[in-house]
């Protein structure tokens, strides 16, 4: 049995500083990855996802130019080259990491998976052998993040799919791309590869596309991505899958009709799970949800003193940025004044479709749900200066305010560059600024963040 300080699983947003700062401070780490250091962020999600929405983004403005008065000829898709160069940034990245922690002193990098056999006590097999490692540590800290979870649908363990994380494995640009799930994921896959030039279909099995959003949100969402020729079908329920010779027939019940539909890929964008069940943590006493993720306290710990988990495989929002928090915590925890805690902090995210969705508090479904009262400001896109401008007038700004005393309770930021208008609001939100303030700044003209003059100036109560 090794001796170490620490033993760190899984290198995601979370365990990749968390590694630096405790060599830093002279502990032993141990750092254990089953596959690539860096995560699902830099891997197979945000880093890789993004560039190819940048360069989505690049072939629909080519194919609009027309539109702002240039005209291009012949925009096509080089999809080698786009993978090219986003493999490239993505092994940048991983490299970086990997040096880093093989020049720093205090950390060694073991490359296998990790499995618990004792309450502190780590068995690791080695990849690509036979061989396994183990290593004890007083404390452990588990970054082991998510996988796609699969729907138990008839057939589809049989046909060929694709989740998020094996469609960076695609060599060819999809003819017919059909996704199950009309969330986040779904949406910015399904925009993205219509925008390439794929077919794109969207089956979802709720009333509404990203159902945590409200519902105009979610309809304004829907309409600019059939604009895009994106075919949306909603409260679907999906019967089988079958592997066919041009790809897949996925067979499926609509409003009371029974089809098929015949697809060259199927991305299958359901949920996640937790990358909790290989650990073995009932070895530890580690308590797990019904679900698998792992239960911790304010302070990441887990129900065993020294153990704790952080990212995604804890449950509650999964995003990077919270992730990274996540370590900011145990960092205070481990050498601070403990003030850092998971505790009413603010959860931002952003879905990067085109315009993006910035979103940050309470959303008005969630408002009426808590029956918290609320004013509201909304406005279209295509009432700002600038967007008319940047012809990008897709989408609309919405807020809800505080009656009482002025302050901003959520916003969805509906809207080009939508994630950096709703950081503006979040700040506003950390500062306790009033949504008169906002209304009467004065703004650069012409900027996106003008619209919050005269947005606040529409401010009015719902239930009037």
């Amino acid at each position: 049995m090794e001796q170490f300080d620490v033993i760190i699983i899984g290198i995601g947003q979370a365990g990749n500083p968390l590694a630096s700062v405790l060599a830093s401070e002279g502990y032993h780490t141990a750092v254990v990855e089953q596959t690539h250091p860096g995560g699902s962020c830099i891997n197979y999600g945000c880093t890789p996802t993004k560039i190819m929405v940048a360069s989505a983004s690049v072939s629909y403005m080519a194919k609009k130019a027309d539109e702002v008065g240039i005209h291009v000829n012949d925009v096509q898709t080089n999809f080698q080259s786009l993978k090219k160069r986003r493999d490239g940034i993505v092994r940048q990245w991983r490299d970086r990491i990997e040096k880093r922690m093989a020049e720093t002193d205090n950390i060694e990098l073991i490359m296998g998976e990790a499995g618990f056999i004792g309450k502190k006590q780590v068995q690791v097999t080695l990849n690509g052998s036979q061989k396994s490692r183990e290593l004890t540590a007083d404390q452990i800290f588990i970054n082991v993040g998510t996988s796609p979870r699969i729907p138990a649908i008839e057939g589809l363990q049989e046909a060929p799919y694709y989740t998020s994380k094996t469609m960076m494995n695609l060599e060819e640009l999809p003819e017919h791309l059909v996704i199950l799930g009309g969330s986040y994921i779904g949406l910015e896959f399904g925009q993205m590869y219509a925008r390439l030039g794929s077919k794109v279909t969207v089956l979802q099995e709720d009333r509404q596309l990203a159902s945590r959003e409200d519902e105009d949100v979610a309809e304004a969402i829907q309409k600019f991505l059939e604009e895009e020729g994106v075919d949306v079908l909603l409260e679907v329920d999906t019967k089988e899958v079958k592997k066919s010779s041009a790809g897949i027939d996925l067979t499926y019940q609509h409003q009371g009709q029974v089809k098929t539909i015949n697809g060259s890929h199927l991305l299958i964008a359901t949920g996640t799970t937790p990358n909790s069940p290989p650990l073995a943590l009932e070895k530890t006493g580690v308590e797990t949800s019904p679900q698998g993720y792992i239960e911790v306290n304010q302070y990441l710990e887990t129900s065993q003193e020294g153990i704790f988990a952080l990212g995604d495989c804890k449950g509650g929002p999964e995003f990077t940025h919270i992730s990274y928090d996540d370590y900011r915590i145990v960092k205070d925890h481990l050498f601070g004044d403990k003030k850092r805690n998971m505790k009413d902090r603010m959860v931002p995210y952003t879905m990067f479709t085109k315009p993006e969705l910035g979103r940050i508090g309470l959303s008005e479904k969630q408002a009426r749900q808590q029956q918290i009262h609320y004013k509201i400001a909304t406005m279209p896109m295509s009432h700002v200066a600038r967007a008319i401008e940047a012809n990008q007038t897709t989408g609309l700004l919405k807020v809800l305010v505080d009656p009482e005393n002025g302050h901003i309770l959520g916003a969805a930021c509906l809207a080009e560059q939508g994630g950096e208008l709703m950081a503006m609001l979040q700040i506003a939100m950390m500062g306790n600024l009033t949504y008169e303030l906002l209304r009467d700044a004065i703004f650069a003209h012409p900027t996106y963040a003008e619209a919050f003059n005269n947005l606040f100036a529409s401010l009015n109560d719902p239930a009037s």
